[in-house]
């Protein structure tokens, strides 16, 4: 098998990871996870507690970001916002205050069952968002559709990070932003780590 073919193959087991991973954080809050998640996470990050009071429940323990875009996004009424890796909609919810009944906020994420959560959490607010099951290396929207674009701690599960980024500034806008947070690492990853889903993932 050559590299390509391996590069595949472990994609396609970080992706089944990633699946499962997130959707133990959704399904489970209250289990040990090695990373911070729920309304502490978010508290730490900087999310206004008012956002946190006025989103569903499911949607605030859920929660599995690593820091706060919306602290630069400087979204206004009527935009159109990409949340990258929606999960169960806590992102999108936040945003959907912003742009407002004249806004549109769209979800994409790998696995379709948080797309329902997502939706159904949205819909509790009184808001409405739309979700695509899809890969952030291939976004399912056509070009110029979003004025921003905002992710929490995704890009960084990607082996594509380069074609991540194309694809966001495919379907932004002429003169539209992005607003992300991740994890970034300052050296260069070992090959055990490069190569266990489970690390990845998380």
């Amino acid at each position: 098998m050559d590299s390509a073919e391996n590069q595949t193959a472990l994609e396609a087991v970080l992706k089944d990871e990633i699946i499962r991973m997130y959707e133990e954080v959704a399904e489970h809050p209250e289990g040990e996870f090695h990373f911070f998640h729920g309304r502490d996470a978010a508290e730490r990050f900087g999310y206004d507690p008012e956002w946190l009071n006025d989103a569903p429940a499911g949607a605030v323990v859920s929660f599995a970001g690593v820091g706060n875009p919306h602290e630069r996004s400087n979204l206004q009424p009527g935009e159109t916002v990409l949340d990258l890796g929606s999960g169960a909609g806590l992102d999108a919810i936040v945003a959907s205050r912003f742009v407002g009944p004249t806004g549109r906020v769209i979800g994409v994420d790998l696995n379709p069952s948080m797309c329902i959560k997502a939706q159904a959490h949205a819909a509790a607010t009184g808001t409405t968002m739309e979700c695509h099951e899809g890969r952030m290396e291939e976004i399912p929207l056509p070009d110029a559709t979003a004025d921003v674009v905002i992710s929490n701690g995704v890009i960084n599960l990607s082996f594509r990070k380069r074609k991540v980024v194309e694809e966001m500034f495919r379907v932004l806008k002429p003169g539209g932003r992005i607003s992300i947070t991740d994890i970034v690492s300052a050296k260069q990853l070992s090959q055990s780590i490069v190569n266990d889903p489970k690390l990845w993932a998380a």
